[in-house]
C-alpha cells in the first residue's frame, strides 16, 4: 500500500513538472505602469479605463516578451485632481511623485491633465527617469522643453493632440465654413486654463486673420461657470457667423441650450466636451442639433472610413457598456499601452533609456491612424490616416446620430446649418 502511495506522490509530482511552465508565465512579475491623471474627470476615466482595455488585451495574449520572458502588465492609478478648480499644482506633483516612488512603475501613462501639471512634471520624469506617454494635457511647451534640453527631457512623450495641432485642425475647419456659407465673422468662447487660453489666443492671433475673418468678440470664463447668456446676446448683437468654442467643464453643456435658446444666428464649431460624446442627445434632451463639435483623436469616435477606430470604439463599447463620451484622451491612451509594449519588446529590457530609444522608433498603425513621433516627441497629426493620426470634426443630425463633416478624407457628408442659421 505504501508503495503505490509512493508512485502516486512520484506520477502527481511529474504531472506538476509538466504544467508549471505555463504557470509560471501567468505567474510572472508583472511590469506595472502607472496612470496618474484626473480621475474624476470625464477624460482622466475614460482614458484609463482604455489604457485598462489595452492591458486585458495583451495579457490575454501571454503578455510582454521582455527579453525571451512573457510577463504581463499591471496598471497603478491615481487621481492626481489636477482639473479641478482650485487645486495646485504642487498638490497634484506630490501625487505623481508618490506613485512614482510607492508603486514603481516601469512606465507613465496617461498622465497629468493639466498643461500646468505636465509642465511642472517634466523635472519629476527626468529625476526618476521615468518614460511618459502623455494622452491628454496638450501644451506644446514639453516640446520646446525637449528640443532644448534633450537628453533631460527625453522621457516624456505626446500620443494625443497638442495646441499646436488641435489650432490646425480647426483652422481647416473654419476655412471650410467660410468657403461654403461666407462666414467671417466670429465671437471667441473659452475657458480659462492653459490648453484653452493658448488655442482661442492662437486663433484670434494668428489663424482668424491669416483666413481674412474678423474676431467681433471674445470672452474667457472661469472653471466651473455655468451661464454663458451675456456672451451669446453679445455674439448676437454683432453677427457672428461663427461661435468658436473651447471648454472641458461639465458646466459647458449649459451654453448649448442657450444657444439654441436664444438662437443665435450663428454656428458653434468648437471643443465642448459634454457634447462629444453619444449620450449628450438624451443628456441634453434632443436640442443639440446642428451642433459641430471636435474629436482631438480618430477613435474617440468611429469612422465608416477607417476600420482601427471603429474596431476600437466598438470593443470600447461592448467591454464598458457604453461608447466613448470624451473627446479627447481614450483613443491615444489604448495607443499609448501598444507603444509602450512594442518598445520594450524591441529593447528586450525595461531599462528606461533603452525604451526611450525605441519608443523614438515607433511607426505603427494605429486606432487614430499613423503613429509616429517628431523631434520634441508629438505625435504628428495630419487629415490623412494613411500617414498620420488625425482629429476630425462631426456636427449633431436633427435625428440624433453623430456624423463627420471634416476632413474630407473622413467625411461622412456635408455640413448642414440650423434653421435659424443663415448663409451669408
Amino acid at each position: 500500500m505504501k508503495s503505490k502511495i509512493i508512485i502516486i506522490a512520484l506520477l502527481l509530482c511529474i504531472a506538476a513538472i509538466w504544467v508549471t511552465p505555463e504557470d509560471h508565465v501567468i505567474a510572472a512579475e508583472p511590469i506595472i505602469i502607472g496612470v496618474p491623471t484626473s480621475l474624476g474627470f470625464l477624460e482622466g476615466k475614460e482614458s484609463h479605463k482604455a489604457v485598462q482595455l489595452a492591458v486585458g488585451e495583451i495579457n490575454k495574449k501571454g503578455g510582454v516578451n521582455v527579453g525571451g520572458v512573457k510577463r504581463p502588465f499591471k496598471v497603478v492609478a491615481t487621481d492626481l485632481r489636477d482639473a479641478a478648480a482650485g487645486v495646485p499644482v504642487p498638490e497634484a506633483l506630490l501625487g505623481l511623485e508618490k506613485l512614482i516612488l510607492e508603486k514603481k512603475p516601469v512606465a507613465i501613462v496617461v498622465g497629468p491633465f493639466r498643461s500646468e501639471a505636465l509642465l511642472a512634471g517634466m523635472d519629476i520624469f527626468a529625476k526618476y527617469k521615468m518614460p511618459m506617454l502623455g494622452s491628454i494635457a496638450m501644451t506644446p511647451g514639453t516640446e520646446a522643453k525637449i528640443k532644448e534640453n534633450p537628453e533631460k527631457y527625453k522621457y516624456v512623450f505626446r500620443v494625443s493632440l497638442n495646441v499646436t495641432h488641435w489650432v490646425g485642425l480647426l483652422a481647416g475647419t473654419n476655412a471650410t465654413l467660410k468657403k461654403d456659407f461666407g462666414f467671417d465673422k466670429v465671437y471667441i468662447m473659452n475657458q480659462d486654463v492653459a490648453w484653452a487660453r493658448a488655442t482661442a489666443g492662437g486663433m484670434e492671433k494668428a489663424v482668424y486673420p491669416k483666413l481674412g475673418m474678423e474676431v467681433v468678440g471674445h470672452d474667457q470664463f472661469p472653471t466651473g461657470f455655468s451661464d454663458f447668456s451675456s456672451a451669446l446676446m453679445k455674439a448676437k448683437a454683432k453677427g457672428a457667423g461663427i461661435l468658436f468654442t473651447c471648454f472641458d467643464m461639465p458646466e459647458s453643456g449649459v451654453l448649448v441650450k442657450q444657444w439654441k435658446s436664444i438662437k443665435v444666428p450663428g454656428l458653434i464649431a468648437g471643443f465642448i466636451s459634454p457634447m462629444a460624446g453619444e449620450v449628450a442627445w438624451d443628456t441634453f434632451d434632443g436640442k443639440i442639433g446642428g451642433l459641430m463639435n471636435a474629436i482631438f483623436e480618430l477613435g474617440n469616435i468611429p469612422s465608416e472610413k477607417y476600420a482601427p477606430a471603429k474596431n476600437f470604439y466598438n470593443k470600447y463599447k461592448s467591454t464598458y457598456g457604453k461608447g466613448i463620451q470624451s473627446g479627447h484622451g481614450p483613443a491615444p491612451s489604448y495607443e499609448t499601452v501598444y507603444i509602450l509594449k512594442e518598445a520594450i519588446e524591441r529593447a528586450g529590457s525595461l531599462d528606461p533609456d533603452a525604451i526611450v530609444a525605441e519608443i523614438e522608433k515607433t511607426d505603427r498603425r494605429g486606432v487614430m491612424g499613423r503613429i509616429r513621433f517628431d523631434d520634441g516627441h508629438q505625435v504628428v497629426y495630419g487629415t490623412d490616416p494613411a500617414e498620420s493620426a488625425v482629429g476630425a470634426f462631426f456636427q449633431w443630425t436633427d435625428n440624433g446620430k453623430r456624423k463627420i463633416v471634416y476632413p474630407k478624407s473622413l467625411a461622412e457628408g456635408d455640413i448642414v446649418l440650423p434653421a435659424w442659421v443663415k448663409k451669408r
